[in-house]
């Protein structure tokens, strides 16, 4: 007598759809990734010359960090400068992101055109147009406001917005950190198109039936906000965190020396050594953000 099997439970199918998802990052990058990966770092402990068939490696050890650290002139201040940027524009460009994502998806007239002019910097930071540059960027924006770039370039200053906040009792920290992000405005408008789309697809995902309940017991907007859309949000948010993360790690003065060095200077070695030093240290930062942040996350089932 044949037994009948047994269906799988929810939560079963839920883990087979979850590897079902993940393969194809994990084929990609056991085929695709893993052996660069190897060979760069096999690159940063030693010297590489050309040789008759390929390159010749002579093993150094960790020679090539130690240079990094303690006679290259430039990276640790690049270094330095990276990280920060990274960390300031994290939260400024995430902040910013839900804040537009959640004006545009009000029903107004003119909302598709809205929705397509804070996409547009997306656009203009394609490659094919080579407007990724912050530089360019900012030579865009002084032409448009017609202020100079050596005062800064922009006609928006934070001058003001500070003696705002000193008078209002605001700490320096702050202060600090709310007008670089106002000094940076530009290139965080010009990073925050993906980010927008994905918030936006994620409001228009919540039930309206949600709301409506909470307009029936008397919610107001901002308690709504809080209690109904800021929760939902909260596994979108850690996903733009990360792409956030990611996408300033690629795009900054540190990714542009390592390239050079490698294919300019043609010290492969170095180039790798910088790499990994770059990368061991987004990858903590990526470690710690998604731990703090994943306890706060809401799932909805």
């Amino acid at each position: 007598m044949m037994m009948k099997r047994k269906s799988p439970t929810l939560q079963q199918k839920k883990s087979r759809l979850g590897i079902l998802f993940v393969t194809p990052w994990f084929l990609g990058f056991v085929f695709l990734f893993s052996i660069p990966l190897y060979k760069s770092f096999l690159y940063s402990l030693n010297t590489l010359t050309l040789g008759k068939g390929g390159f010749d490696t002579k093993y150094e050890g960790f020679l090539f960090y130690k240079q990094l650290f303690m006679s290259h002139p430039t990276f640790n201040r690049t270094l330095i400068e990276a990280i920060s940027d990274i960390l300031i524009n994290v939260p400024s460009i995430t902040i910013f992101s839900l804040f537009v994502a959640t004006l545009i998806n009000q029903k107004f007239r003119g909302r598709i055109f809205a929705r397509a002019v804070f996409f547009l910097p997306v656009l203009l930071a394609a490659p094919v147009l080579s407007l990724e540059n912050s530089s360019e960027m900012a030579s865009i924006a002084s032409t448009i406001t017609g202020s100079s770039s050596e005062d800064g370039g922009f006609a928006f200053t934070s001058f003001e917005l500070q003696r705002m906040l000193v008078e209002a009792g605001v700490g320096n920290g702050i202060i600090s950190y709310i007008t670089g992000s106002v000094d940076r405005i530009y290139e965080i408008i010009s990073s925050s198109g993906v980010q927008i789309l994905i918030f936006l697809a994620a409001l228009q995902s919540i039930s309206p039936s949600l709301y409506e309940a909470a307009k029936i017991e008397g919610t107001t907007g901002y308690e709504a906000f809080w209690k109904i859309t800021f929760p939902m949000l909260s596994p979108i948010l850690l996903t733009n965190i990360v792409y956030t993360v990611i996408d300033s790690y690629s795009t900054n003065a540190l990714s542009q020396m390592i390239t050079d060095t490698a294919f300019q200077t043609l010290n492969f070695s170095l180039s790798a050594a910088m790499a990994w030093v770059y990368f061991l240290i987004v990858s903590v930062i990526l470690l710690v953000t998604m731990t703090l942040v994943s306890r706060k996350v809401f799932y909805y089932d």
